[in-house]
Formats: structure tokens, sequence, C-alpha cells
């Protein structure tokens, strides 16, 4: 009996959720960024469709998924107008594998930021430790106003290009110091 009423109440949680993001998204077509030479639309969803005046349920004009792992889905993913293929948000890619947090380093590339990783490797010869640290590329949705010195959350997916096999999941802003 319990094992069924904490999964209602997660699905229940879950539909609000839903409720809550399909009230955000937009009804209407709004027209996307548009920065490339071709013309950018989610692949999701057919731009000239007809309008039906006595549809009980329509559709949003912006396809947003939720990528699970308790990540929250930016509300710039929501109500943006971007498009982007390689947004864990809104485009065709899953998070599985691991989850990162990181340091932002270098954002001079197009939508791939450079992350440095640090930790500590035990050398047991002599019984201590050294700090030794990893450069990771990871693609960086318009979603999130990444900048040099910020504190990231990446996770990893499928290869997006050579070296980029992690996304940008979560973002906090670099504190300021007085």
């Amino acid at each position: 009996l319990n094992l069924t009423h904490r999964f209602i109440v997660s699905s229940d949680r879950e539909n609000r959720s839903l409720e809550s993001t399909m009230a955000r998204l937009a009804r209407e077509y709004k027209e996307c960024d548009q920065y490339e030479k071709a013309y950018q639309a989610q692949d999701a969803i057919f731009v000239a469709r007809k309008r039906a005046t006595n549809a009980k349920k329509v559709k949003p004009m912006r396809w947003v998924k939720n990528v699970g792992l308790g990540i929250k889905t930016p509300d710039a993913a929501i109500e943006g107008t971007y498009v982007d293929k390689k947004c864990p948000f809104t485009g065709n890619v899953s998070i599985r594998g691991k989850i990162i947090k990181g340091l932002v380093i270098s954002t001079k590339m197009k939508r791939t930021i450079v992350v440095r990783r640090d930790y500590l490797h035990y050398i047991t010869k002599y019984r201590r430790f050294e700090k030794r640290h990893k450069n990771i590329h990871a693609h960086c949705s318009p979603a999130f106003p990444v900048k040099e010195g910020d504190i990231v959350t990446i996770g990893q997916c499928r290869p997006l290009a050579k070296t980029v096999k992690f996304n940008v999941v979560a973002h906090e802003a670099q504190r300021e110091t007085a």
C-alpha cells in the first residue's frame, strides 16, 4: 500500500510540474532566433499547421523535455526562442553517465565551454596527495548565460564533437568578492 501511495504521489508531482511547464509554453508560433544561413526550427514542431478553433488540446509551439536526474529545466529553455539540436532540454540529446561540477575557464568557442576539474591523486609511496586537473569541453546551451569563472554542472552525453562529450545542465553565477 505504501509503495503504490508513493508512486501515486510522485506521479502526481510530475504531472503538476508538467502542467506548470505546459502553461508557460507558447501556444502561438514565435519566430525562432535566426543567426545561421539555414532556416532554424525545432524538429518536433510543424510551423505551418492549420489553426483548429474547436480543438480541445492545442499542442504547444515549442518542444521541451525534462532530462530527469533531479535537474530542473531552466526558464530560458521553456520560454526562449533559440534552436539548439544539441541542447539537453530542447534538442535530441540524453544525459547519462557522469555528472560533474567544475569551473569555467574559457567561453571562446561557439556554444562550447572549457571546464576545469580539480582533483587529488594519492601517491602510495609517499602516502600523500598531489593536485591534478583535467580540462573538459562541454556544450553550453543558450539557456545558460555562462561567463568565465562561473561554476557549472555538466552531464555526460553521446559524443557531440571530437572532444565534446558533456553538456551543461546547471549554472551558478560567479560570486563577487568585495
